[in-house]
């Protein structure tokens, strides 16, 4: 192994006598790199490889490589090149080749090895990397897209990139992907070749025997590979992206108008193909008188009629949650769109309530819709509409606690005496585990428009739920809602009679440690017991609550001789990272830091 590394150290020697000819680097800096290098080569000579050691190597290299440019640069000297940068970059990539032959599952070190060819102008041997990668990857779309473009785009070789996306298709048939950049490819082919041709028409130039094909030049090609995409991958979202591919050319009119002629005759049962063709209509230009802002908004709003138009149509046909999706989020969009002119405000919100109502009595409604309607509708000032919609939600959304939700809060807002019962009723349709919201919402609205008693058994019900999120979310509550309505005397009742009854939460205890600690004359036995029932319950995994414990005996009504003995329990009690904590903690508490 020794005589191998020296026979590698040998062979940089002219190169590294050049660097200190011609002044980019000292005899000092040559000596270190030196040391340096005998140190990397041992560790590529191993017995035992590893990829760090490959990747460290080839990253020093590297580094060399940018410091040479970067005093080439200072000092002005661009000389010798083959001599040092070329040196250094054919080390670099036989190091790269070893790595990849050794580690060959490992995508990113063939992309870091293209990604150095590319940057240091080795063209001859990205096509080579690409190569053995995918011969090892031929399972990776984005691979033959990389290695295509990589030929189309750095080697100038469209035949090249041709030949690698037919190679792709026979391992990918049925990739998207690869089928619009194969299509994105031929169009830009054939971009090249016209403007080629004119710069040759330009300059007069007698280009003898060669011809430009007029059938390559208008992007036959192209359609060729959209024929063949087409017939294999079904779909009109999918024939929708080749169409906005070949709508970048300018040259691509016919085969625009053929993609578009085959969507409106075979894709008529799809919403994309609607939604596609409705949007159209809105890219018509604006004709110059209508400059002003009153006729833009005019023009404006006969070409979101025309799309509404195409949309009903639509729907004729295809009277599906898809299509009606597709027209209300349309309408919407348009809605939210500010504009100065009152009418067109107007005419966008009519048009929304319609589509949406449309919906509604299709039963095709989408639920996130249910809140636009109920919020276009709220803000006209319409209660009566406003709760039918609310109640409409319900009923074709009868188990989702969000619509349930919404429906409530929004029949709250508007005063409706029903609210009090529908609240039973959601509960009685939702998910007990997801009915949290409902109960929060149910007691805070009966703590507004309900007397106590009547609150006070709403809560008794609720810390009767099988669902232990409900239970101690009630028991906080109830808990603040006590001392609120009945200070600290009921607090306290209310505290001792759920104590004992599980689950709890961390709020429950502390918002009781604060009623108490609140108190004029206060007790610091009650405190003592709050922290050691919750303690009980999270002492374990909560080093916050220990230390909490232990600022309140070193307090005015504590006993300071207690903290030690806190200490020692929550050592014991304390688990895993905690115990660090709690120790960081307690070491600025007794520092006086916290």
């Amino acid at each position: 192994m020794a005589e191998l590394v020296q026979r590698r150290i040998e062979e940089r020697i002219p190169e590294l006598e050049q660097l200190e000819r011609v002044g980019l680097f000292t005899k000092k800096e040559i000596k270190s790199m030196l040391k340096r290098t005998t140190a990397l080569e041992y560790k590529l000579h191993r017995r035992d490889l590893s990829k760090d050691d490959f990747i460290a190597y080839i990253q020093y290299e590297i580094n060399v490589l940018e410091l040479v440019k970067k005093r080439r640069t200072n000092i002005g000297y661009h000389f010798k090149r083959d001599e040092i940068e070329y040196a250094i970059i054919q080390r670099v990539i036989n190091t790269f080749r070893r790595a990849t032959s050794k580690w060959q599952e490992d995508v990113q070190l063939w992309l870091s090895h293209v990604a150095f060819c590319k940057k240091w102008s080795t063209k001859g041997e990205l096509s080579k990397v690409f190569s053995s990668m995918l011969a090892v990857h031929p399972d990776k779309p984005a691979l033959w897209i990389m290695a295509a473009k990589c030929e189309m785009e750095d080697r100038n070789s469209s035949e090249s990139a041709r030949h690698l996306f037919l190679r792709a298709l026979r391992f990918h048939p049925d990739s998207r992907k690869v089928y619009q950049e194969y299509f994105r490819m031929e169009l830009m082919h054939a971009e090249k070749l016209k403007k080629q041709q004119e710069e040759l028409e330009k300059a007069k130039i007698d280009v003898g025997e060669y011809e430009f094909s007029p059938e390559i030049l208008s992007g036959k090609l192209a359609e060729v590979v959209y024929r063949a995409a087409t017939q294999k991958i079904k779909g009109a979202d999918f024939t929708l992206t080749l169409l906005q591919i070949a709508s970048i050319f300018d040259f691509t009119k016919d085969l625009q108008a053929t993609i578009l002629q085959e969507l409106q005759s075979q894709h008529t049962d799809d919403s994309v193909t609607w939604d596609f063709m409705a949007k159209r209509e809105l890219e018509a230009t604006v004709t110059p008188e209508l400059q002003t802002a009153k006729g833009k908004a005019s023009d404006t709003d006969r070409k979101e009629e025309r799309c509404c138009a195409v949309y009903e149509e639509g729907l004729r046909s295809l009277n599906t949650e898809a299509m009606w999706t597709c027209y209300v989020t349309f309408c919407l969009e348009r809605y939210k769109r500010k504009t100065n002119v009152q009418e067109l405000k107007d005419k966008r919100r009519e048009r929304l309530l319609k589509a949406l109502e449309g919906a509604h009595q299709a039963s095709q409604l989408s639920e996130t819709f249910y809140k636009a309607w109920l919020e276009v509708v709220m803000s006209s000032g319409d209660e009566e509409a406003t709760a039918r919609i609310a109640t409409a939600a319900t009923q074709r959304f009868s188990q989702s606690a969000e619509t349930w939700s919404l429906a409530l809060q929004t029949l709250v807002k508007l005063g409706n005496a029903e609210a009090g019962g529908l609240f039973q009723e959601a509960l009685g349709h939702v998910n007990p585990k997801e009915s949290l919201p409902l109960w929060l919402q149910w007691i805070q609205w009966s703590e507004s428009s309900r007397s106590v008693e009547e609150t006070e058994a709403l809560f008794q019900k609720g810390l009767l739920s099988p669902v232990p999120a409900i239970s101690s979310a009630v028991k906080e509550k109830y808990l603040d809602w006590s001392v609120r309505t009945g200070g600290y005397k009921k607090a306290r009742k209310t505290f001792t009679s759920l104590h004992e009854h599980r689950p709890f939460t961390k709020a429950f205890f502390t918002t009781m440690i604060q009623i108490e600690k609140q108190q004029e004359t206060q007790k610091m036995n009650n405190v003592r017991d709050c922290y050691e029932r919750a303690l009980r319950e999270f002492g374990s995994t909560d080093d916050d609550l220990w230390i909490d414990y232990i600022k309140a005996e070193r307090g005015a009504h504590g006993q300071p001789e207690n903290c030690g003995k806190l200490h020692w329990r929550a050592m014991k009690a304390l688990e895993g990272e905690h115990v660090e904590r709690f120790i960081t903690q307690y070491t600025l508490l007794q520092t006086g830091h916290i």
